[in-house]
């Protein structure tokens, strides 16, 4: 891999449902080898006490704390694309990049989404296209681990935390989106939030084109080098050295 364009950057790295940190075990040692620093953000998906805002809360002390003297990147993934875009309305960032995200509107809540941006629809279309039944039952395997290696979903299982309602229930707590540019990873085998889905609704919400990146949902862990490389080229389109 060739050295980043703009060494010393903080990479923030925010998960989705779960919030659990493992999700970015792949992409920080290798942000890190090339000179990065790289926060993975522990979210209390799995307490029913914590609603968005405490997620928000998270991310913010994150970045806080973690700041250094180059830029500052916050990353969200999924359903973190709600928790790290209110985030950057309070704390300062450089960029902001959403990694197959939920993209919020204000007022939104993250169960509102679903059915506001047509995922169901838009997941069957993807997988009739794709010569899959899109009848067939949901499978996590299927879904999210379609593309991981044997030591992913070795470790999987350890590391899963379940999404408790009161987080996905709250709205989006901003009135407009953050004033930073925002760059939109959009993975070409999502089969939670099909490609199409997640293009028409960067640029519907954002006025975003995405870059697209290889694998599923989960491709910080069954990508990471694929991911690192986007991710340095997003900072070099936003800081340039």
């Amino acid at each position: 891999m060739s050295p980043s364009a703009a060494p010393g950057a903080t990479f923030v790295l925010v998960p989705g449902a779960g919030g659990s940190p493992w999700f970015w075990s792949r992409v920080v040692p290798l942000l890190e080898a090339i000179g990065h620093r790289a926060v993975a953000v522990d979210l209390p998906g799995e307490d029913p006490e914590v609603d968005l805002q405490g997620y928000v809360d998270r991310v913010v002390e994150a970045v806080r704390t973690s700041r250094g003297h180059g830029p500052v990147v916050l990353v969200g993934q999924s359903f973190g694309g709600f928790s790290a875009s209110a985030a950057a309305l309070v704390e300062p960032v450089d960029l902001l990049v959403l990694l197959n995200a939920m993209v919020p509107r204000p007022g939104e809540s993250g169960v509102q989404w679903w059915r506001a941006v047509g995922q169901a629809a838009a997941r069957r279309e993807a997988e009739a296209a794709a010569g899959r039944d899109p009848s067939r039952p949901f499978d996590v395997l299927e879904v999210f681990f379609h593309d991981a290696p044997d030591d992913v979903l070795a470790e999987a299982a350890e590391h899963d935390r379940q999404q408790t309602d009161r987080a996905f229930g709250s709205p989006w707590p901003g009135e407009r989106w953050p004033d930073v540019p925002t760059h939109v990873l959009v993975a070409d085998d999502d089969r939670l939030f099909p490609p199409g889905l997640q293009e028409r609704v960067a640029q519907e919400r954002l006025g975003v084109t995405p870059r697209s990146v290889p694998g599923g949902h989960l491709n910080a862990l069954t990508r990471p080098q694929k991911l690192v490389d986007a991710l340095v080229a997003c900072l070099s389109d936003a800081v340039p050295s």
